[in-house]
């Protein structure tokens, strides 16, 4: 024989020794990624990867090897698929299953856009309006019982008391909400523990300035509905809060084509009062039934005390408007439902600005926008409702925006920053007003409440303009 021998029926030569194996046993089914199922190719050692069987299985899994972002990724997938390091050597001439991983890298990256999902922090807008609601449905109070008492010589014990009230209530509810995330029972016997002891706290601070008994006792019930108040709306029982303001809320709306008399007037809201205390007794029933979680830790008091001292400033700060603008509170507290609404929102538009951006300034440039859109569409159903009510808009907006971006950065756990600079504001107009310095007390409030402004935006810029807050 005086050349090398055909090995294919045709008789043209190859690089590969085919050997046919239908004749010996019935053909066994292959994975769809196998080049012949009818024939085994053996590698002669001499020769290099077949890249033809490599582009054919590159083709079949291109739609999973393009998102990969590693060799090792396509490794574990072809390792998924079945395919062992000696078929890899065997079908496609790679001595590993690295290195045909590598080898697939020839197919195009693609970026596929993650799956839709639902917002985690969509809002409930009928519980946000509602609260917004209940915020001001107290000051009914103060208008049915105008008639009884003198506000020149009774407002100072309610004003004291109202606002340590509204401090530790912030604080007894941030400590509250922490021990809810261990179980519900934990957090209804921080309510139980904590009501009752920051009613006593404010009627006992306000006592000195109470120069009667009703007076007294005008003031410990006011405390006493704001401790149970919160303790409701911690447990997210608005409707039961109003319910328990029924009667209040009955009659203040016969004012206007009735007069109900001294003693209508001081029953009503001690009626109001009673029923508020019941509900919250009531709504703490069932997650006190709750089983304890064992080894449960507590927090830190102090983790609580920026929030209680922000309650405090911003108390000052509304209360320092209302004597400029009585009708200011009002509106400013009816808008805390939708600033609650807004907050949740910019918590969802941030996830969506997270999965959107690919780089941190893109981000940065992302949250800019979210907190324009929400700050603005929070300040701007306020303007007309100043000139409705006659008060100066630029006042009420400055402090507005004080206090839903401080919301704002406590809503992230930064709640130290928010307090110190309320707390800031709150104190240099405080001390304008009180030493009658220059300039006047409604200047220095409104220039208090800008700088405070700006100062807790470009915060909120600066801290949560970053992912990792977000994550």
């Amino acid at each position: 024989m005086s050349g090398p021998m055909s090995l294919e029926p045709n008789g043209s030569g190859q690089d590969t020794l085919m050997l046919r194996l239908s004749d010996i046993h019935p053909p066994r089914r292959r994975p769809r990624w196998a080049v012949d199922d009818s024939t085994l190719t053996i590698r002669l050692p001499w020769h290099g990867p077949d890249q033809e069987a490599v582009s054919w299985l590159a083709a079949e899994l291109a739609d999973r090897v393009g998102p990969a972002i590693h060799p090792y990724e396509v490794a574990a997938l072809l390792e998924a698929e079945g395919l062992t390091a000696p078929m890899v050597r065997e079908r496609y001439g790679h001595p590993s299953l690295f290195s045909l991983a590598a080898a697939l890298e020839q197919v195009p990256r693609t970026f596929p856009e993650p799956a839709p999902t639902d917002d985690p922090w969509r809002p409930d807008t009928v519980r946000c309006l509602l609260r917004g609601v209940l915020f001001a449905l107290p000051g009914l109070a103060y208008l049915l019982t105008a008639p009884l008492w003198n506000p020149k010589e009774h407002a100072s014990a309610l004003v004291v008391a109202g606002l340590l009230s509204w401090a530790w209530g912030q604080a007894l509810g941030h400590r509250a909400h922490l021990r809810m995330a261990t179980g519900r029972r934990e957090g209804a016997r921080t309510l139980m523990a904590g009501a009752p002891l920051g009613a006593l706290v404010a009627t006992a601070a306000a006592a000195p300035l109470a120069h009667s008994g009703p007076l007294l006792l005008a003031t410990a019930a006011q405390s006493l509905y704001l401790a149970a108040a919160g303790v409701l709306l911690v447990l997210a029982r608005e409707r039961l809060l109003l319910a328990a303001l029924s009667p209040l809320i009955a009659g203040a709306a016969v004012l206007p084509w009735w007069e109900p008399g001294d003693l209508a007037r001081a029953e009503l809201p001690t009626l109001a009062v009673v029923a508020t205390f019941f509900a919250a007794v009531w709504a703490l029933r069932e997650p006190l039934a709750a089983p304890a979680v064992p080894g449960a830790a507590r927090p830190r008091m102090l983790s609580s005390l920026p929030y209680g001292l922000f309650g405090l400033a911003a108390g000052v700060l509304v209360l320092l408007e209302a004597r400029q603008e009585p009708y200011a509170v009002i509106v400013l507290t009816v808008s805390m439902g939708p600033a609650e609404w807004l907050l949740y929102r910019y918590r969802g538009l941030s996830v969506a600005a997270l999965r959107a951006s690919a780089t941190r300034a893109g981000f940065l440039l992302r949250t800019a926008d979210n907190l324009s859109l929400c700050l603005f569409g929070y300040l701007l159903p306020l303007w007309p409702a100043a000139l409705l009510t006659g008060v100066a808009p630029v006042a009420l907006l400055a402090l507005a925006a004080t206090l839903w971006t401080a919301l704002l950065l406590q809503a992230f756990g930064v709640a130290w920053l928010s307090a110190v600079v309320c707390l800031t504001a709150a104190g240099g107009a405080g001390t304008v007003t009180l030493l009658h310095l220059p300039p006047s007390p409604a200047t220095a409030l409104t220039l208090c409440s800008a700088a405070a402004a700006l100062c807790l935006s470009a915060s909120v810029l600066w801290l949560l303009g970053r992912p990792a807050p977000h994550a």
